[in-house]
């Protein structure tokens, strides 16, 4: 009888205890969990990835409420992705792309932005320590194409499990001199075409943020630094990668350092551009916000909206030059209101910094519509 319980107590500890990390590429069905992947969990008082599941940041991140990011991306072994110039990697079949998404905790159950993470940070996983995951989105590359599904987090923060008609979580997001009370909306699977449908004829998913001119930065990682795109090269994630001059490589939006334009075109690419581009959703617009298209009318400049309805606010052009607050671009970008705001999706707040960011841009233009 004693051994008896002894086995049963140890059984019961093993089922108690966090399985195994271990990438796996699941071709169909859709996983209840977000563990079923293997690609990242929640061990003790840290969000652990993989071992082969590689971390990666941008360059200039796209806007969700404030929310934290840790990016990973995972290919089985032998298998690479295809540089590109400027759409999105060709990846293999098997690729698992994961979002999480969390915030810093704060009193009373509120809420602060979520930090920047480095390279280095997330290469050891995320630090719970108080913090509050939200949601983990995966995109997985399957035989017939990209697949998204979202997964939200108990509030224990040791599963997330799948949601496929999304969440709606009210949040208090508390910052320097101000307290917001919004909806935190997670996207529902068919959501999930409205941003990564990037090409509108084929209308099949693709990733936004794997791309060249977002990736190609300096990382630091255990204690050496080096460019992230040339180190996918090297742990055979990446083939085809050209040598540092054949690259475009885009701004920093917070770098100083960068020009004025350089800073405002990059934050649109990555909040607008997939959908306001030649072949995105919002084709029909003839505004293209991504970061090909050249500076005039199809960028917005003294162009007078096709089809915004409500959306512009009463003003005349996309881009007034030098004065902003006369400019449908600041007015959808700063609204909250579902029938006006861009971007449409991802957001329930304005994104203030990004905003001011857009102002000075336009307000340095010579003038030119009147």
């Amino acid at each position: 009888m004693k051994r008896l319980v002894l086995i049963l107590i140890a059984l019961a500890l093993t089922s108690c205890s966090p399985r195994r990390l271990e990438p796996t590429f699941i071709a169909d069905g859709a996983p209840e969990v977000l563990s079923d992947w293997g690609m990242i969990g929640a061990r003790g008082p840290r969000l652990m990835l993989a071992g082969g599941v590689q971390p990666y940041e941008l360059n200039t991140p796209l806007f969700t409420d404030y929310a934290g990011k840790l990016r990973t991306v995972w290919m089985p072994e032998g298998r690479s992705a295809t540089w590109t110039a400027d759409t999105a990697f060709d990846f293999p079949v098997g690729t698992v792309v994961t979002k999480t998404f969390f915030y810093r905790k704060g009193a009373d159950g509120a809420v602060a932005p979520g930090d920047s993470l480095s390279l280095g940070e997330t290469g050891e996983g995320l630090d719970l320590h108080g913090v509050r995951l939200i949601e983990t989105r995966v995109l997985v590359r399957r035989a017939a194409g990209w697949v998204a599904f979202p997964y939200v987090w108990n509030e224990a923060q040791t599963e997330a499990r799948l949601k496929r008609t999304g969440a709606a979580i009210p949040m208090v997001l508390i910052r320097p001199g101000r307290t917001d009370r919004f909806v935190y909306q997670v996207p529902n699977v068919n959501q999930c075409a409205g941003c990564h449908a990037t090409d509108h004829a084929a209308k099949a998913l693709q990733p936004i943020g794997l791309k060249s001119r977002h990736l190609d930065r300096e990382v630091t990682l255990a204690g050496a630094r080096f460019n992230q795109l040339d180190r996918l090269a090297v742990i055979g994630f990446l083939r085809g990668l050209p040598p540092a001059p054949g690259r475009m490589r885009g701004a920093d939006w917070r770098d100083g350092a960068a020009s004025l334009e350089a800073r405002a075109r990059a934050w649109l690419d990555i909040n607008c551009g997939h959908c306001h581009s030649p072949r995105g959703p919002a084709d029909t617009s003839g505004l293209y916000l991504d970061s090909a298209t050249p500076v005039g009318p199809s960028l917005g400049l003294c162009k007078p909206p096709v089809a915004a309805g409500q959306g512009t606010g009463g003003f005349s052009h996309g881009i007034d030059p030098g004065r902003p607050d006369q400019s449908i671009l600041i007015f959808r970008t700063g609204s909250t209101d579902p029938g006006a705001m861009m971007p449409e999706l991802g957001r329930a707040l304005v994104h203030d910094e990004g905003l001011a960011l857009l102002r000075q841009w336009i307000a340095a233009m010579p003038p030119g519509c009147r």
